[in-house]
């Protein structure tokens, strides 16, 4: 659209007596600004404004500043109030300027006291360079057109001057902090450039105006409180040591956990404001009344504070950036993220149009008729009225999505009916009370309350734990007693409370999220395996707030994007990366089981999304297990992992271990001792037990030549083993074997040997003798007994051994044999081909699901069989016989 630059100066003239004054006092800026109008005023051409060079005194800056401030107003309220440019243009141009300014102004700040010298310091015996912090809305580059600029000034070193004046550097920079302050703040004939506030700097107006590194450090580890931790959060080095800064600033803002005890926090803070509001009746603030401005830099900073720590991405300093962040993240709904946004755009854009009228720090309606008339009409509406009910709309979305996130029923809240249980249990014995409850052993449960209340750990509790563990007590009795087995259940989930009862953020997390407490005692109801799982990964907590997530069926591509993103955040810290992995993988092994017990899957689909799971970790560790190995001559490895056993065929369960080998093909002279370097760090990255816990046990006895082997085999030694040297045995292992991750190439070289050797032609009495052999072997580290469905005869192994020896003996003729595609798949082939009896593999393969059922089973139930059913002794004996029927003997018994 064509600019007609005097229409639209004349128009933005009529919505700004500031601007109307300043053109009609200037008319030579009036003049440039027709002429430059269509062009954002950015940086660039800040730095062409003036000879900056010469500027070398304050006296001589300070004027130039104020120039350029008005040259900046004057294009900014003309573009924006003309249509021509948008909230990012504004925002960005006025935050360009506020950098600006404070670089001008410590560049002459500081030679105006050069005669003290340059200030050392006293462990480097470097220069050092004061580093000014922006905070707020500078800090996130997203400052109003006339607002003040937060700002604290630290440096890194204490030491002294070089100069022939010496002083200490914080009387230097004491005396250049105040500089830049007066260059950029004092008022003169043309006005100021920013108000400078300084009180968000530790101990506020009454600290020091500088401060070292260590003192701050010190300051926000011993003394630093949880709004600080907030304003924290958007904290920018505009010049000086932003690399220091951050790694010195990163831990107070952001916890390693999820943090939800910034919910009471951002909760009481907003209070205070809210409070404040009232008092001096500013309803009408469109920043600090409700459901302006600061309610959505609320919802946005209370998200990156609980989860910052461990989704880098929410680092951010800009508003609506992380507002952006949230909705991929899923962390609220896309459509209340959308209303939000709009919500934000609408009150930044009518904050500066409020603030062009005068160009004053406000954001309070007006409340004259010709103002009001103004202001509507810039804002695009016919009139008052109109304009109120647009404005009146994004402020009541803006409410309803801060109370969906920080309303909680808490001081003033009603105990809950059951909470007098928990409080008299050391004075009263509520058997009667439990016993109505439905607890089949009353006193069983009173003598575990009373065990809790008086243990030390609860005894020794902080004040507000101990506040907030006894809030939960009441609700937890209530929904383990809705439960089939309520005393069970209630226990497994007392257990939990004691082992995060010093963790406020989980404790925290319950009470801010009650509807987590049916889905925690579902959870615990129906498997002790999962129960204790949970309780020894209680960051897991968090996946039950939203059942959307909790039982969506898992996007492996999308998960597997997120988890490399998390691993490229770490940047090179290894421990970060390793427990990425493990959040990760608890995470997605959580999810699933919480699915499995809702009867989403069956026991072999299920076993799929666990070994695809396991797939997506192996790969992600290869690769960057890969970039801690030093003198690597490659950036890309030419290494590989093979799957075996439960693993290879796609039958993992939730605690199962990984039987795999490494391979590699690389003809580099380092090649062998990089690659076992490689596996020796891969396994210490999925073995070794971090803050995080425990990943996978690996078994590498599999490999070539067994514990006695190489770590690592090249391709051609594995290949010319396993046509040459390997036993019987291994090449029944070799029938459950695949690529699981690392290079494609090797992959498929592993494929075609697998292929190869498995199709070869054998003796078939003595591939009958080796394999009911090996069977046999068994026996003496596991007896054949009924109640272990895995090694009794006629079980799951029985069942494995009849695959195996059916694809060494026929798929020379019968390569379909060799497919990875499980052992029930494999028992149709077979039948199908007249290899076994078709009644006899139906009936096999029907027990073999019957056994990996129930072994599921046991594992949830996390114990043992105890006595075999009817049912599974026929399955004992269909399997018995099939087995008679293929190796033509009687099954034998240890």
């Amino acid at each position: 659209m064509p600019v007609n630059p005097p229409d639209t100066i004349d128009c933005a003239r009529r919505f700004s007596f500031y601007l109307d004054r300043l053109l009609t006092a200037r008319p030579a800026l009036a003049k440039q600004l027709a002429a430059e109008l269509d062009q954002p005023l950015r940086r660039a051409q800040m730095e062409r404004f003036a000879d900056w060079a010469k500027a070398d005194s304050p006296d001589a800056l300070i004027p130039l500043l104020r120039q350029l401030r008005q040259a900046v107003m004057a294009r900014l309220i003309s573009r924006d109030l003309g249509g021509l440019a948008d909230l990012d243009e504004v925002v960005g141009t006025i935050s360009e300027l506020a950098d600006f300014a404070i670089e001008q102004a410590l560049r002459v700040g500081r030679s105006h006291l050069a005669h003290y010298g340059e200030p050392i310091g006293d462990e480097s015996g470097e220069v050092q360079e004061l580093i000014v912090i922006a905070m707020g809305k500078l800090g996130g580059f997203e400052l109003n057109v006339s607002s003040d600029i937060d700002l604290i000034f630290i440096y890194p070193e204490s030491g002294e001057t070089n100069g022939s004046r010496k002083l200490s550097n914080h009387e230097f920079f004491n005396k250049l902090g105040k500089e830049i302050i007066r260059i950029i703040s004092e008022p003169t004939g043309d006005g100021l450039v920013f108000r400078v506030d300084m009180r968000l700097r530790p101990y506020g107006d009454s600290g020091p105006l500088v401060m070292g590194f260590a003192a701050l450090e010190n300051y926000l580890i011993t003394q630093g409180r949880e709004w600080e931790r907030y304003a924290w959060i958007k904290a920018r080095a505009v010049t000086g040591d932003a690399d220091g800064l951050a790694q010195l600033a990163r831990p107070f803002v952001y916890r390693k956990y999820l943090d939800y005890g910034a919910y009471g926090a951002m909760r009481e803070l907003h209070s205070q404001i809210r409070r404040e509001v009232a008092r001096r009746d500013m309803a009408d603030n469109i920043k600090l009344g409700p459901g302006g401005i600061r309610e959505v830099e609320f919802i946005a900073q209370v998200f990156q504070l609980i989860r910052g720590g461990r989704e880098k991405r929410l680092q951010l300093k800009s508003t609506r950036e992380t507002l952006a962040l949230i909705a991929e993240l899923r962390l609220l709904e896309p459509e209340a993220v959308q209303e939000l946004t709009e919500a934000y755009a609408f009150l930044r854009n009518l904050e500066h149009r409020l603030q062009y009228l005068d160009d004053q720090q406000t954001q309070t309606l007006p409340g004259d008729s010709a103002s009001q008339a103004k202001i509507a009409e810039s804002m695009g509406f016919a009139d008052w009225a109109a304009f109120l009910d647009g404005l009146n709309r994004h402020r009541r979305h803006v409410t309803r999505h801060f109370e969906q996130v920080f309303l909680l029923p808490t001081e003033g809240a009603a105990d809950h009916p059951l909470t007098p249980l928990w409080r008299d249990i050391l004075d009263v014995e509520p058997t009667e009370a439990l016993a109505e409850l439905g607890f089949s052993d009353p006193q069983g449960v009173v003598r575990q309350l009373r065990g809790l209340a008086k243990g030390s750990r609860y005894q020794q509790l902080p004040v507000g734990n101990r506040k907030k563990f006894d809030t939960l007590i009441g609700p937890l009795i209530e929904v383990a007693a809705n439960t089939p087995n309520p005393d069970a259940t209630l226990s497994r989930i007392l257990s939990l409370l004691e082992a995060i009862s010093r963790r406020s953020a989980y404790l925290a997390l319950l009470s801010e999220y009650p509807q987590t407490l049916h889905r925690l005692a579902s959870i615990y109801s129906a498997s002790s395996w999962v129960s204790g799982y949970l309780t020894h990964h209680p960051i897991l907590l968090d996946e039950l707030l939203d059942a959307r997530v909790l039982y969506a069926t898992p996007d492996w591509p999308q998960l597997t994007a997120e988890l490399e993103q998390q691993l490229a955040n770490c940047d090179r810290d290894i421990e970060a990366k390793m427990d990425v992995l493990r959040h990760f993988q608890h995470a997605q092994t959580f999810r699933l089981v919480s699915q499995d017990l809702a009867g989403m899957w069956t026991v072999e689909a299920l076993s799929d999304e666990l070994s695809q799971l396991a797939d997506i970790v192996l790969d992600a560790a290869l690769r960057h297990a890969w970039l801690d190995v030093p003198g690597r001559h490659r950036d890309v490895p030419k290494f590989a992992i093979a799957g075996y056993g439960r693993l290879g065929g796609k039958e993992l369960g939730y605690a199962s271990d990984l039987d795999i080998i490494f391979l590699y093909d690389d003809d580099h002279p380092d090649a062998p001792e990089l690659y076992a370097r490689l596996a020796r760090r891969l396994s210490t990255w999925l073995t070794s037990a971090t803050a995080a816990g425990g990943l996978y046990e690996i078994d590498l006895r599999l490999r070539p030549n067994g514990s006695s082997g190489l770590l690592v085999s090249t391709v051609a030694a594995f290949e010319n083993y396993q046509r040459k040297e390997a036993w019987i045995w291994e090449h029944q292992a070799l029938t459950r074997a695949r690529f699981v991750a690392g290079d494609a190439t090797i992959g498929e070289a592993f494929e075609r040997i697998r292929h190869e050797v498995l199709t070869q032609q054998r003796d078939q009495a003595l591939l009958r003798d080796e394999v009911t052999g090996m069977r046999e072997k068994m026996f003496e580290t596991h007896p054949p007994l009924d109640e272990d469905v895995k090694y009794a005869r006629g079980g799951v192994v029985d069942v494995e051994f009849i695959v195996q020896y059916l694809i060494l003996e026929h798929s020379h003729r019968l390569p379909e044999l060799t497919a990875n595609s499980g052992n029930i798949a494999l028992l149709a082939v077979a039948a199908e081909a007249g290899l076994i009896d078709p009644k006899l593999a139906d009936g096999a393969r029907e027990a073999y699901r019957h056994y990996r059922r129930l072994q599921h089973m046991v594992r949830l139930r996390d114990a043992p069989l105890t006595e075999p059913s009817d049912g599974l002794i026929a399955h004992y004996e269909l399997v018995r016989t099939l087995w008679q029927q293929v190796f033509g003997q009687e099954v034998r018994y240890a």
